[in-house]
């Protein structure tokens, strides 16, 4: 049994939750239950990032203190547990987790004592909402490439990392793949980016700007924590790093899987300069790091700044969670950004789930209570007309490996797709009620009926085992309508509903 460490991003609190960070905790559930159905040890980690700056803002904008604020806001996105069926084992804020600041600190000083912190005044280009600084040429018309905002001109002292120092470390972890990036291009820009050459950068701000708010830098009042530097730690404050050595080691040390599931805008962060963090504190590094477009609404990227996300508790009130999940796996593609409609969303549950997977479900069901009063023996003889269905379900389980491997949802949830193909094909060539008029006329004895019955009720189970970490939901209905494995099926009822606009 392999040991497996999976964490989301952790966003800023500083307005509700929406659509596009629904994509990231979909994915990375998904992967979480595969692992878990598939025998690993899973620890699944999510959280919010309550120290930045633009939380500040928001909490004087809304005329409360920041840290009710914060407390308020994270609140909200924890709650997506239920709504979305999030199977996160933690959830983390580096507000007020009393795991947090003790690990900030202990990695803080343990780069400290290796002499990777020095101070120097500074002046740069600096986005709030993206908490970073850019050079002249990293800007679009003199805009923030994240945000299109102006950034502000900052000129103060702070305490700057090493990372130049890591430079070739890095070059060499990542192009050996010891810290795999998937997909494979960003994997090269990360190498393209550390070959034009890494300039030390900021790890802090001064207590003034940082408005008092986050960590202070330990033995300097006067500064406070630059918030990258504190929300990447918090992959392994959970964990325990600061307070728990042996939560610590065998969740991240000792762990065979340390995986990251960003998306691609902060892509930097993840592969360059945590890395190097943690080589600075001689900790172990994360082995993977997936990395996810964005999604988009008329070609423009979703967010809270561009005021044209979805509300997710909306979303799912209109078309259940089934049905969002689905789209998250199923539409959103692996490389380039996708664009959200409702409509697609609806496209995709009707002709996927509900003429598709549903379809076949009910049909079995339907025809062995109406054929064998809901009492059916899985096939043991080979039956020809089965051979695709049979080549489908085969295949199955390897595909969604290798796929999920390789990050790419869309490709797992084709071979799921493709079982319900082969089956509602199997129903039209072997047409099972013909069967049962045959063998009411005396013209055929049971076999090729039970033998129909049969093949499609294993085909139904081996779905809602492979759509487990999907949908974890419908699985569970279509185990359940199909007797989670005994002799005896429910009643047909439909698993999914069609959806209407």
């Amino acid at each position: 049994m392999s040991r497996y460490y999976i964490t989301t991003a952790i966003p800023y609190v500083n307005g509700k939750p929406h659509i596009g960070h629904a994509l990231e905790l979909i994915e990375t559930d998904v992967l979480a239950r595969h692992k878990r159905q598939r025998g690993d040890e899973v620890r699944f980690q999510s959280g919010t990032d309550d120290n930045a700056l633009k939380n500040v803002q928001s909490a004087e904008a809304a005329g409360i203190p920041t840290q009710e604020y914060v407390e308020k806001a994270a609140a909200a996105f924890e709650a997506l547990r239920e709504p979305l069926g999030l199977s996160f084992d933690d959830f983390i804020k580096t507000g007020s987790d009393p795991r947090h600041r003790p690990g900030v600190e202990k990695l803080w000083l343990a780069s400290a004592a290796r002499g990777d912190f020095y101070q120097k005044d500074y002046e740069g280009l600096y986005c709030v909402g993206c908490e970073q600084f850019y050079t002249e040429d990293e800007l679009i018309e003199g805009r923030c490439p994240e945000h299109g905002t102006i950034p502000e001109l900052v000129h103060e002292n702070n305490w700057f990392f090493r990372l130049s120092a890591y430079q070739e470390k890095l070059r060499e972890l990542i192009s050996t793949d010891e810290l795999h990036i998937e997909p494979a291009y960003r994997k090269r820009e990360v190498l393209s980016f550390i070959q034009s050459g890494l300039q030390d950068f900021s790890v802090s701000r001064s207590v003034a700007r940082a408005r008092e708010w986050g960590i202070p830098v330990p033995g300097d009042s006067e500064q406070i924590i630059y918030v990258w530097y504190d929300a990447l730690a918090n992959y392994i404050t959970g964990p325990g790093y600061g307070t728990d050595p042996g939560g610590f080691r065998y969740w991240w040390t000792d762990a065979n899987s340390r995986v990251h599931v960003i998306g691609k805008g902060i892509l930097r962060f993840h592969a360059v300069y945590w890395p190097a963090m943690l080589l600075s504190a001689g900790e172990a590094l994360p082995t993977k790091i997936y990395v996810h477009e964005y999604l988009t609404a008329n070609g423009q990227k979703i967010g809270k700044s561009a005021g044209n996300a979805a509300d997710l508790g909306e979303l799912i009130a209109r078309f259940g969670q089934d049905a969002v999940r689905w789209w998250f796996v199923r539409d959103v593609a692996l490389r380039g950004d996708t664009d959200y409609t409702d409509e697609r969303l609806v496209t995709r549950a009707n002709e996927d789930l509900a003429n598709n997977i549903g379809n076949l479900v009910n049909r079995t069901v339907s025809m062995i209570n109406r054929y064998r009063g809901g009492r059916i023996t899985p096939p043991a003889a080979e039956d020809g007309l089965a051979a695709g269905l049979r080549a489908a379900r085969q295949a199955a389980a390897a595909a969604i490996d290798d796929a999920l491997g390789h990050f790419d949802f869309r490709r797992a949830a084709e071979a799921i797709v493709a079982i319900g193909d082969e089956g509602n094909r199997y129903v039209e060539a072997v047409r099972p009620w013909e069967l049962a008029k045959a063998e009411r006329k005396g013209e055929a004895g049971t076999g090729p009926l039970d033998g129909a019955l049969g093949e499609l009720l294993v085909t139904c189970r081996e779905l809602a085992g492979h759509l487990r970490p999907f949908l974890p939901g419908a699985a569970r209905r279509v185990a359940e309508q199909c007797g989670d494995g005994g002799d005896a099926v429910l009643p047909a009822s439909p698993i999914f509903p069609r959806l209407e606009l």
